[in-house]
């Protein structure tokens, strides 16, 4: 019918003395009402017949110019769902008359007296809206019925007719079946790779801690030793056995990570300056056959994430894209802003603001078969002793462990693109620029040190004391308790995983006794465990160097931790029953 098209909610104003019309429609625009003026009255005829308005503001001089005649033959031309609503501006002369009497018995009429007041005319008109609002309604669900009523004869009539949509709903149902069948296929598919990887995890985190000391007290004596030595024969094999160590503390960091169990130190960070720092080491790794080209988003969001981890993760993209490229070709890095994560992604990451990083390169390609093992660990297409398999599998647990993911796009002979996606922060990424003023060493300072392996207690010790510093070494918690109960000390380092009384319990009860700050070493955080609560500015991870022991023990010296940062910790452990 006419008025399903034209379902104008206007209200049509015939006003023909002075400015009646133009003073009535500034008053109902106003009070938020569509509203045209109608001079003759041929628009008011039209849309009762058509339907084309919701009502009409009518003067009663209007009506005189109109006729009732002529209205009352429009209306009954109305269609039989339609009453149209009138509101007729009166004087209270003619009302007390009686002159508007046939009016309101021919027509749909509210009457207000004039003169009348703006929210009087507003309220009336916007009722008259109301009302004809619901006739079309009425008359949108009589035709819905009788369009019901229609499709039941004509199914009635027709029983092949029946049969075939019958037939087609099956079919329909069984496409959807189907779909929840391949849905579900993939979601055991990622529950087999989350299973594996937890699986994995726990045995790293089995062996990392033991593999960790280990390493410690080996990279800790060569350090010393290369202090020490004058002998560059001797230097050099130490520096070689020094490199083999490290390369065993990066397989160990690699396994942490694609389990996601490393401890990870995520800060806001500013990707596009990132990339462009790493620009002159990325040409230079790529080599000088490889294009490297940035597109970057001019107004990219700061990501939340482990700024060394990140750089880390783009250097290995980029090595993996330059043994893709053996004859040459292009490496692009795309930044993007994501105001929600793409659609195939919305089981992966939780609603929200992220930011893309894209590698994209020219190379080789992957197969589907190859894609889809490709976050597999250890899983690799280099040949034996090019490399372990840890690299994209490390990636993929490193964005998981950020709250972001990973995703690749290959085809074979058409390159390959791997997206890291980093949830946005709007914390401002901090200033990485130093003070004038340098801080002064604290030479005098005297540092107790608690760890139960023998190796790794003797090779700290030695590396604390070539520092400068006076160590007092223990295996046990206790016995350091006892010592401290008598002699003070400017800082405690302690091992985290010891038998007996672990690495929090001694910070807590060393707190207790007035000691200061308090550094833990440990060889495997869990952050499932505690790793998410602590604050890693107070955690040294072993194995460590020497250098980077003097500046953990300066900014210790140099600051007061929090309690929250170990005591408190502690105390949410021993509560939970953890040792």
């Amino acid at each position: 019918m006419t008025d399903e098209v034209a379902s104008d909610s206007s209200i049509l104003i015939l006003a023909p003395e002075g400015r009646d019309s133009t003073v009535l429609r500034a008053l109902l625009v106003e009070g938020g009402i569509s509203a045209d003026i109608d001079r003759g009255g041929g628009r008011l005829l039209d849309a009762i017949v058509n339907g084309t308005h919701s009502g009409a503001v009518i003067t009663e001089e209007a009506l005189t110019r109109v006729g009732l005649s002529a209205l009352r033959d429009a209306v009954e031309q109305q269609p039989p769902w339609s009453d149209f609503p009138f509101v007729v501006l009166a004087r209270r002369a003619q009302r007390s008359r009686g002159d508007l009497q046939h009016v309101e018995q021919a027509l749909n009429v509210t009457v207000l007296e004039r003169p009348l007041h703006p929210t009087s005319l507003v309220s009336a008109v916007r009722s008259a809206i109301r009302g004809r609002v619901r006739q079309r309604l009425a008359a949108k669900h009589l035709q819905d019925l009788e369009e019901a009523r229609a499709q039941l004869r004509a199914l009635a009539d027709s029983l092949e007719t029946k049969v075939r949509d019958r037939t087609r709903d099956l079919a329909s149902a069984n496409d959807r079946l189907t779909a929840e069948i391949a849905e579900r296929e993939r979601a055991e598919a990622r529950l087999l790779q989350a299973q594996k990887m937890e699986a994995i995890g726990q045995l790293t985190g089995g062996i990392a801690h033991d593999f960790n000391n280990l390493l410690t007290a080996v990279i800790g004596s060569i350090d010393l030793l290369l202090r020490r030595t004058t002998d560059e024969r001797q230097a050099r094999l130490a520096r070689n056995a020094l490199q083999a160590a490290e390369r065993g503390a990066n397989l160990t960091a690699q396994m942490l990570a694609f389990s996601r169990r490393q401890q990870l130190s995520p800060t806001p960070l500013e990707i596009n300056e990132i990339i462009s720092t790493m620009s002159d080491l990325l040409a230079r790794s790529l080599g000088p056959r490889i294009n490297l080209q940035t597109q970057l988003e001019p107004q990219l969001w700061a990501a939340m994430a482990d700024r060394t981890q990140l750089e880390m993760m783009i250097l290995n993209l980029a090595i993996n894209a330059r043994d893709a490229m053996p004859s040459g070709g292009s490496l692009r890095i795309t930044t993007v802003n994501l105001s929600a994560p793409p659609a195939d992604l919305n089981t992966d990451l939780s609603p929200g603001e992220y930011v893309g990083i894209s590698v994209q390169d020219t190379g080789v390609g992957m197969s589907a078969a190859v894609m889809a093992k490709a976050f597999e660990p250890f899983f690799t297409t280099k040949e034996p002793g090019k490399g372990t398999g840890l690299g994209l599998s490390q990636l993929y647990g490193f964005a998981r462990q950020s709250g972001g993911t990973a995703t690749i796009e290959s085809r074979e002979g058409a390159g390959t693109t791997v997206t890291i996606y980093l949830p946005r922060t709007i914390a401002r990424p901090a200033s990485e620029s130093k003070g004038a003023e340098e801080e002064r060493r604290h030479k005098t300072a005297r540092i107790l040190l608690v760890d139960d392996d023998d190796d790794v207690r003797t090779a700290a010790a030695a590396m604390i004391e070539e520092l400068g510093y006076s160590v007092r070494a223990f295996a046990r918690g206790a016995e350091a308790l006892e010592s401290l109960s008598r002699e003070k000390f400017d800082l405690l380092i302690t091992d985290v995983v010891m038998p007996g009384m672990n690495g929090f319990e001694v910070a807590k009860r060393a707190r207790q006794l007035g000691m200061g700050p308090v550094l833990l070493a440990t060889g495997y955080v869990d952050v499932h465990e505690f790793g998410e609560q602590l604050d890693t500015a107070w955690v040294i991870r072993k194995p460590f160097r020497m250098a980077e022991l003097a500046s953990r023990i300066r900014a210790a010296l140099s600051s007061e931790p929090t309690e929250a940062s170990v005591v408190d910790i502690a105390e949410a452990r021993a509560n939970r029953g953890d040792k």
